[in-house]
C-alpha cells in the first residue's frame, strides 16, 4: 500500500459508480480516509446513502465528517444525478426537464464545493478535483450514435462546460489560502453492458489510442491531483481521453 495520501481525509461522492468505485479504491490503497457516499448504501464498501440534490443533505454530511474526522483535505464530485429522460434528443428535451438536470449535476457541485471549500479555507489546505469532459471542451461527434438512433445529452455538455470552468473560478478564488481546485475530464470509459457495440467500435476508431479508458485509468490521475505530488497543479483541466481532443 502507498502513503501518498496518509492522513487525507477525502469525499467521493457518486462512489458506486463506475470511475466512483475506481477512485475510492485506489484512494484506499494510497492511504486516504475515504468517505465514500451514493445515492444507495453498500456496507460492505462502506458507502454511505447520500442524496447529493438535496442542500440538507450536504449539510449533514459536512457536519458528520467534521464531527467524525475533523478535517476535510479532499473531495471529488463524482456523483452524475439525472431525470428519467436523460438523453432525448434535442429537439424534444423539455425545458423543465432541462432545469432539473442542471440544478442537479452543476448546481449541487457549485454548492459541495461552497460548504467544502469553507472548511479547507479555515484549515488554509485543501485539494478539490471536479469532474468534466471530453464534452465539455470540444463539440459532439454525433456519428458515434448513428447506427442505434443514440444521441448525446445537450444538457451533459452545458454541465461539463460550465463545471470546468467553475473549477478555474475557484482555483482563482482560494488560491491564496492555499487551496488547489482542479478538473479532470474523461473520454469514453468502457462499459460493455450499457454501450452499444456500435458506439464501442467507432469511439475505439477515432481514439488514438484505439481503444476506451477503463475507470482505474480516470482513478489514478485522481490521486495524484489529489496528492502533494500535484502541488503546484490548480485551476487546471486534465485531458485524461486516450488522445480524443488532440486532433
Amino acid at each position: 500500500m502507498s502513503e501518498r495520501l496518509k492522513s487525507k481525509v477525502i469525499i467521493v461522492t457518486g462512489a458506486k459508480g463506475l470511475i466512483g468505485n475506481a477512485t475510492r479504491i485506489s484512494l484506499l490503497k494510497n492511504g486516504a480516509t475515504v468517505v465514500a457516499v451514493d445515492v444507495v448504501a453498500d456496507v460492505e464498501n462502506n458507502i454511505m446513502a447520500f442524496n447529493v440534490t438535496e442542500e440538507e443533505a450536504i449539510d449533514g454530511l459536512i457536519s458528520f465528517v467534521l464531527e467524525k474526522h475533523g478535517r476535510i483535505d479532499g473531495l471529488v464530485n463524482l456523483a452524475y444525478p439525472r431525470t428519467k429522460d436523460w438523453g432525448t434528443k434535442f429537439e424534444h428535451i423539455k425545458l423543465s426537464s432541462w432545469r432539473e438536470n442542471v440544478d442537479m449535476q452543476m448546481n449541487m457541485v457549485f454548492y459541495m464545493c461552497q460548504k467544502v471549500l469553507d472548511v479547507m479555507k479555515s484549515q488554509r489546505s485543501g485539494s478539490i478535483v471536479n469532474i468534466g469532459s471530453i464534452y465539455g471542451v470540444v463539440g459532439n461527434d454525433f456519428s458515434l450514435y448513428e447506427d442505434y438512433g443514440g444521441t448525446s445529452p445537450a444538457a451533459y455538455a452545458a454541465v461539463k462546460g460550465g463545471i470546468i470552468n467553475l473549477t478555474r473560478y475557484l482555483a482563482s478564488y482560494y488560491g491564496k489560502f492555499n487551496i488547489r481546485v482542479n478538473c479532470l475530464s474523461p473520454g469514453g470509459i468502457l462499459s460493455k453492458d450499457q454501450q452499444h457495440k456500435s458506439f464501442i467500435q467507432r469511439y475505439s476508431e477515432k481514439s488514438l489510442l484505439g481503444r476506451l479508458g477503463n475507470p482505474e485509468e480516470i482513478a489514478q490521475p485522481i490521486v495524484f491531483l489529489l496528492s502533494d505530488d500535484a502541488s503546484f497543479i490548480t485551476g487546471h483541466n486534465l485531458m485524461v481521453d486516450g488522445g480524443w481532443t488532440a486532433i
